[in-house]
């Protein structure tokens, strides 16, 4: 199975694709700095899902999908910090956390897999 076929991968890009809409409405002085943060952590999970997936190791893919997940915290983190800072209304986030969500429980469940495979 190639990884665009995968649930996991196709909610990481949903997750991706949620972030690069909502991004416009930060305050023009953020478009640099918060706008970067947000969307390189966004892109780095499908990415390293896909990257893990094309590796041939157990290991090797158990690092990108770790890789994967670190990202996915660092993206809620930075959008919890843009609802604190009210540059992001809750009802207009509302989406993104429950693929953010949807995407770590998969994450998770994959990275169990792989360490009872070893």
């Amino acid at each position: 199975m190639h990884y665009r076929q995968t649930i996991l991968w196709q909610k990481a890009m949903g997750t991706a694709l949620a972030v690069y809409r909502l991004t416009p409405l930060l305050p023009p002085v953020e478009r640099y700095g918060m706008r970067s943060q947000l969307t390189r952590a966004a892109i780095s999970v499908p990415a390293n899902i896909a990257e893990g997936w094309t590796r041939e190791s157990s290991a090797d893919k158990a690092h990108f999908l770790a890789i994967a997940q670190g990202s996915l915290a660092e993206l809620e983190t930075l959008l919890t910090l843009c609802e604190q800072l009210d540059w992001f209304a809750a009802d207009r986030t509302a989406n993104l956390r429950s693929l953010i969500d949807e995407t770590s429980r998969m994450l998770t469940t994959m990275r169990r897999r792989r360490r009872s495979e070893r």
